[in-house]
């Protein structure tokens, strides 16, 4: 790998990886990369200005923060077939960053990264655009929305909570009508957030899959649905006097769905690059982790593998 051209970006408001953020740009600096800085948060988006004011390919963006500066990075560099390198620095979860201990020594993780001594994880993403009535009409209303987790279908109102009517086709064919909070359209890396909280499966990120899982529907006969990846979800909302359907990307506000509107849900073309610096990662050592599975409540020991 080449570090003629890098991106450091911060969690925006967390002091501790703005620190990481400068001291990386400092080292980078020092062996001849242009760096590009800045903050990443609900109010501070670098990506756009950042990718319009460099007339050379940007080699990585390296990302200080949790999950969702993670998300943010994806869904804004994906399509530039930039790697990211995402540090859990201020984060929560951390199911798609690195943990700050492989940057113990960053002298040693520049050596590696320009010897190419390091793993790409491509993880699949969602692509959703508005459309006007019957899926057959497919002249665009908006632009198109990249999700690395989740796209979410639900309303959102100040004043009450809304029962969320939505009607959802796949491939041409209607599958059902949900009542309730709203639906979720995950990849296999969205799986173990917003969807399995939803009472989702968790799955593997090495698949390629999308799964429909409706939020708090009222009916029980609603459950969710494992697609293969070439699918496309289509979406109405019904029922809607109040006009607060919304698409959210990732829990970001995309844009508001109309009745008459559809959004249409499908695999994106782009991929999320994830630099992997462990030589023991373990997308299962990550769920024992994260989740604390394996004995968390009550250990029984194992004594059978001798």
């Amino acid at each position: 790998m080449q570090l003629e051209q890098v991106i450091i970006v911060h969690k925006a408001g967390n002091r501790l990886s703005q620190q990481w953020a400068e001291k990386c740009a400092h080292q980078l600096e020092a062996l001849g990369s242009k760096v590009l800085r800045g903050p990443s948060g609900p109010k501070d988006n670098p990506y756009p200005v950042f990718l319009a004011s460099v007339s050379q390919p940007i080699n990585l963006a390296i990302v200080f923060g949790g999950d969702g500066t993670a998300l943010t990075a994806a869904r804004n560099l994906a399509s530039e077939n930039i790697p990211i390198l995402a540090v859990n620095i201020g984060g929560h979860l951390g199911f798609l960053t690195e943990s700050s201990e492989e940057m113990d020594d960053t002298e040693a993780v520049w050596e590696r990264l320009l010897s190419d001594r390091f793993a790409v994880q491509q993880r699949m993403m969602l692509q959703a655009r508005i459309y006007e009535g019957h899926r057959t009409n497919l002249d665009p209303l908006s632009e198109i929305y990249l999700a690395l987790n989740e796209m979410s279908i639900k309303p959102a109102s100040p004043d009450r909570m809304i029962t969320s009517i939505l009607e959802m086709e796949i491939d041409g064919e209607v599958v059902d009508q949900y009542q309730g909070d709203g639906l979720l359209i995950s990849t296999p890396t969205g799986s173990t957030g917003y969807t399995v909280a939803a009472g989702g499966p968790i799955i593997h990120p090495g698949m390629d899959a999308i799964v429909v899982t409706p939020i708090c529907p009222l009916s029980l006969s609603s459950r969710p649905i494992v697609l293969p990846p070439g699918s496309v979800v289509s979406v109405w909302p019904l029922a809607d006097p109040d006009l607060t359907t919304k698409l959210w990307t990732d829990g970001v506000l995309g844009t508001a769905i109309w009745p008459g509107q559809r959004v249409d849900v499908r695999s994106a073309e782009a991929m999320a690059q994830f630099i992997i610096l462990r030589q023991d990662h373990s997308y299962y050592g990550t769920l024992r982790n994260k989740l604390n599975w394996a004995g968390t409540r009550i250990n029984y020991m194992n004594n059978h593998r001798n």
